[in-house]
């Protein structure tokens, strides 16, 4: 129970590392708001506890508004916000991208950083606490070619939570991120760009311990950084990653 009594937002909770991300958190005490695009699967994930869900577009700014204030409103002060919500573009080189893919991209892995700051910072600043986790990763660190954009917004959300660490801990709110390597989720294809046994040893060739995350892996590191077990960690981003990084 090292969330008991707290209440916690999670993003993309409607699938992948968000939904047991959010499992995980309730298993622990927290009363968790699921948020996903996808409101049947968010639905779904947060009936699996006996919690609410909210489907908004987490790069939109009124969604994401509206979002906070009724987690609020129907659970209380939040405790705790996961930004884990995440898109990528297929591989490609890198003028290849649209526009519309590019958008896209930094619209959801950035912009709804943002976001969480606008509409739920100050109520943290407010009550002098708080704790917010931002799911990077370690293409952020350590970037695969032809994924130059989504790479770019994950660093940018590295940036990120250093830069908010810095600036909110003299509120008694502190800033961590996930560098997870790719894992067992919806999105593994379009990193990989298909999904065969080829294209997956060559993968995991790149992972010293020779396999991918799993949402297990994911929802430990970012439980102890949410707790107060981790009550002098800010600006931390831990890579998740089987020593790809190294």
């Amino acid at each position: 129970m090292r969330l008991e009594g707290k209440i916690a937002i999670v993003t993309g909770a409607g699938s992948g590392f968000g939904a047991e991300i959010a499992r995980r958190f309730a298993a622990e005490g927290a009363r968790v708001m699921a948020v996903d695009l996808n409101a049947e699967a968010a639905a779904e994930v947060a009936a699996s506890y006996g919690g609410p869900s909210f489907s908004a577009n987490v790069g939109d700014g009124p969604a994401m508004e509206e979002m906070f204030a009724r987690t609020a409103a129907d659970l209380g002060p939040v405790d705790i916000l996961v930004n884990n919500a995440g898109t990528t573009h297929l591989p490609k080189p890198m003028h290849d991208v649209t526009e519309e893919e590019f958008d896209r991209v930094f619209n959801v892995n950035c912009k709804s950083v943002y976001w969480g700051a606008k509409y739920l910072v100050p109520a943290m600043k407010a009550r002098g606490t708080g704790a917010i986790v931002n799911i990077a990763s370690t293409a952020g660190v350590s970037p695969r070619p032809n994924l130059n954009w989504y790479n770019s917004s994950k660093g940018w959300m590295i940036t990120a939570t250093r830069a908010m660490a810095v600036e909110l801990a003299p509120f008694g709110i502190r800033v961590n991120a996930v560098n997870p390597v790719a894992g067992e989720t919806p999105l593994l294809k379009s990193f990989m760009g298909q999904d065969t046994p080829e294209v997956r040893a060559k993968f995991l060739s790149t992972i010293p311990l020779g396999r991918f995350s799993t949402p297990a892996d994911i929802a430990n590191a970012t439980l102890y950084l949410a707790s107060d077990e981790a009550s002098m960690v800010t600006g931390v981003c831990m890579e998740v990653d089987g020593g790809r990084c190294i």
